[in-house]
């Protein structure tokens, strides 16, 4: 499958790896805009995700899916109660443990996609993934280096189990690549707004200006129009180069300090950078080259 602007065509896994980048890329900004909402964590998790529902909604309803087969209801709930519970164990072992053990544990994602993928959908990893895992590890040690911290065992575990069920719910996804994967992130927005609801009693946000702001910024551009994008690119490519793609989000975190407070990322924060975007760049170029020879379906 191919996209044209113009005279130019684009192929669909290229299409494909694009979005998921733009995805990478919306997710990044995540981090900024919590430093603006002083509200307990599950709670703009779940308002974040309300919002998203309502957005991606409105989205299917204005623009219907064209010629997608229904979704299976075991990969539907199945992806919608992964990526629910990626989204809250991650905010949750935020608060127990550091935020770069956090980070670095749930992007052992990319792993957990490859095995699973190969198991589970016969999307046998090449040796241009293996050859990437094994870089993008070396990256994020020296990307998290000055930053690792003697986090909880409990938070780290949490961590790590969000990183497993980032890359189950991506082979989930996969497994809809016939059908509509946007359904399965719109239950799981859904059911990620149902369980923060008791926090509203508990700790109730006090809304303002700057929060209305960037919680409508989170909801409907961060997650919201970044579940659109992943949605589309994961019918396009393998999940094991989803994941890797992915992998750009960690990189971009320090950019946005840059930019918005000036304040330098450390040498070893570059040096992992270039390390992990060399590696994601390789891979996709070898699979590039091959899919010129051998196309891969596109649903």
């Amino acid at each position: 499958m191919q996209r044209a602007f113009g005279s130019f065509k684009i192929p669909g896994q290229t299409a494909g790896q694009w979005a998921i980048l733009l995805t990478a890329f919306l997710w990044s900004t995540s981090g900024l805009f919590i430093k603006l909402l002083p509200w307990h964590p599950v709670l703009i998790s779940g308002i974040r995700s309300l919002i998203a529902f309502v957005f991606m909604a409105v989205v299917r309803v204005l623009f219907p899916p064209r010629g997608s087969a229904r979704n299976s209801k075991g990969p539907l709930w199945a992806g919608a109660a992964l990526y629910a519970f990626t989204m809250l164990s991650f905010t949750i072992a935020n608060k127990l443990t550091a935020s770069a053990n956090a980070i670095l544990l749930q992007y052992s994602a990319p792993v957990w996609a490859a095995l699973l993928g190969w198991v589970l959908i016969r999307e046998k990893p090449r040796w241009e993934h293996w050859a990437a895992l094994g870089l993008i590890a070396v990256g994020l040690f020296i990307f998290f280096q000055g930053g690792l911290a003697a986090g909880s065992l409990a938070g780290d575990a949490i961590a790590l189990l969000s990183g497993i069920a980032f890359g189950a719910n991506t082979v989930v996804l996969r497994m809809m690549k016939s059908g509509s994967p946007s359904d399965s992130f719109l239950l799981s927005h859904l059911i990620n707004f149902a369980w923060s609801i008791p926090f509203f009693f508990i700790a109730p946000p006090v809304f303002s200006l700057p929060t209305v702001m960037a919680i409508l910024y989170m909801g409907i551009i961060q997650i919201g129009a970044a579940s659109l994008f992943f949605s589309y690119g994961i019918k396009r490519v393998s999940a094991i180069q989803a994941m890797l793609t992915a992998m750009a989000e960690p990189v971009l975190n320090p950019v946005w300090v840059l930019v918005i407070t000036g304040e330098r990322p450390p040498l070893p924060s570059l040096a992992g950078g270039a390390v992990i975007i060399a590696a994601v760049a390789g891979s996709s170029v070898i699979s590039r080259s091959r899919i010129r020879t051998t196309p891969i379906p596109t649903g």
